[in-house]
């Protein structure tokens, strides 16, 4: 495990001499999908929720597409799928999207981690108490208001706990990177198990860092569960 550390230290940390790899690249994963998916959620779930039929089904069809499918299935499907396609090919602008391993891997994990997002905000705003959105319209507030200022900060916090689960799992997804030839944490552990035949310490590596990250977000976490929480919790005498 020495000898792996010292020779692999820097592509498990950040680079390989040519690009970036590693932990550099598994957090980049990371942080951009849970983003860029929180962000696309948010408007998803207030659609999700929406009593029109023409507005709430695209949302459950897609949450359903991609929370059906194995998001290593997905990645599959962006990476080498979509680029078979004569249409993708001949159009410049999606040839040269699809032709790079890590715009199809953020793609994927995008859509996915987005899918699983819209419905833990849809049922945060479904359980939201009645009570509080009463309140609101009796003060005259309009439903654009209601949604901006008691809806969703309520359901956003109660949804806190959930969510947590959701980025951890999404950190545990991005070892399936390595299918579109990403230089994650894996990517890494598996290049110096192929070099040096050492698979267990060089696994046992790649789970150290997974776990380091996983008790980082998961702490993280539960500090924003107390500060935002803090209300839910039983009041002392």
């Amino acid at each position: 495990m020495i000898q792996i550390l010292h020779d692999y230290w820097k592509p498990f940390l950040y680079s390989d001499g040519f690009q970036y790899t590693g932990l550099v690249i598994t957090l980049w994963l990371l942080v951009f999908s849970i983003s860029v998916g929180f962000c696309l959620s948010i408007p998803l779930a207030i659609a999700r929720v929406s009593p029109k039929p023409w507005l709430r089904a695209p949302v459950w069809l897609f949450t359903y597409v991609f929370r059906g499918t194995p998001l290593y299935v997905q990645l599959l499907l962006f990476y080498t799928g979509l680029y078979s396609l004569h249409v993708v090919r001949d159009t410049p602008a999606l040839n040269a999207f699809f032709r790079e391993g890590m715009n199809c891997t953020l793609l994927a994990f995008t859509l996915n981690t987005c899918a699983y997002t819209t419905e833990i905000f849809a049922g945060a705003i479904k359980a939201t108490p009645s009570g509080e959105v009463e309140a609101a319209r009796a003060y005259g507030m309009s439903s654009f208001t209601v949604y901006r200022r008691v809806i969703l900060p309520s359901a956003l916090r109660r949804a806190l706990p959930y969510y947590s689960n959701e980025v951890i799992l999404m950190l545990h997804a991005t070892t399936v990177a390595f299918t579109a030839t990403v230089p994650d944490i894996l990517k890494i552990a598996r290049d110096a198990n192929s070099a040096t035949y050492m698979t267990f310490q060089s696994f046992t590596i790649a789970g150290a860092f997974y776990l380091v990250i996983s008790f980082a977000l998961v702490y993280l976490f539960r500090r924003a569960e107390r500060r935002w929480l803090a209300y839910l919790q039983p009041q002392s005498n």
